[in-house]
């Protein structure tokens, strides 16, 4: 089957009606926990400093693109939500790694009746380092990405084009930080992950794109990642499992 951006949205909303299934519901808890945590953190923030933030920045607008304002600017809004919440949502994953793993292996299980060779709670433990530094090899990745994609935001003509570009990474990134949990179950690690989700592109942009979008909703953004794990799982299951 081709490459289908509908196909990849819609493995997210799969995930997100296993959530309360028999076997997969236990494992949801903890990872919601912390996403509530750290998203009620950055929505207090937000609301503080937001305000602040566009009185700064809405002057500075060339007078040369006033005529494209409100074009251009609920995008440089978005962008900059986006940079916000994609910043939250990596130390959130940081934090929950090892039980993102575990839903990982829950949803599977439920799926295909069977776990990765080594799962469970104890080698949740044995792999806890190697998963940690597995997260701050994808949190150096978009670090090294990001900053090319930022400075565009600042060079004249190209600015335009910044935020198009910056959302299209983002959702690259979050097909990436998602999908890579149930395949490290597998000890398949950052490189490979690449390159499997690069054979389906736009299927992986179109289930990076809708997991984007509910984070960037009120509420939505609490449950995003356990919804997001489970459909990564699925699309992993159906689709990347037995890519060679």
């Amino acid at each position: 089957m081709l490459s289908n951006p509908f196909t990849g949205a819609n493995y997210f909303f799969r995930g997100l009606g296993l959530l309360s299934k028999p076997g997969v519901r236990l494992y949801v808890i903890i990872p919601l926990s912390i996403n509530i945590i750290f998203f009620t953190i950055l929505i207090v923030l937000g609301v503080e400093y937001f305000s602040l933030l566009t009185e700064q920045y809405m002057p500075q607008f060339p007078s040369w693109l006033q005529w494209l304002y409100w074009l251009i600017w609920p995008m440089y809004i978005a962008a900059i939500l986006l940079i916000a919440f994609y910043t939250f949502s990596l130390l959130a994953n940081l934090v929950a790694a090892p039980f993102n793993g575990l839903l990982s292996e829950a949803v599977e299980h439920y799926l295909t009746g069977e776990k990765p060779p080594e799962s469970g709670w104890k080698q949740m433990l044995v792999d806890f380092v190697p998963d940690m530094i597995n997260e701050l090899k994808k949190i150096i990745y978009f670090i090294a990405w990001a900053i090319p994609f930022l400075v565009l935001f600042l060079i004249p003509v190209l600015q335009l084009a910044a935020p198009f570009l910056w959302i299209l990474f983002t959702a690259w990134m979050l097909a990436m930080q998602y999908v890579d949990y149930p395949m490290a179950n597998y000890k398949i690690r950052l490189k490979e992950v690449r390159q499997r989700l690069s054979e389906k592109r736009i299927t992986s942009l179109g289930f990076g794109g809708i997991t984007m979008l509910v984070t960037m909703i009120p509420v939505g953004n609490f449950i995003v990642m356990p919804a997001a794990v489970a459909g990564a799982t699925i699309y992993w299951v159906e689709k990347l499992k037995d890519t060679k």
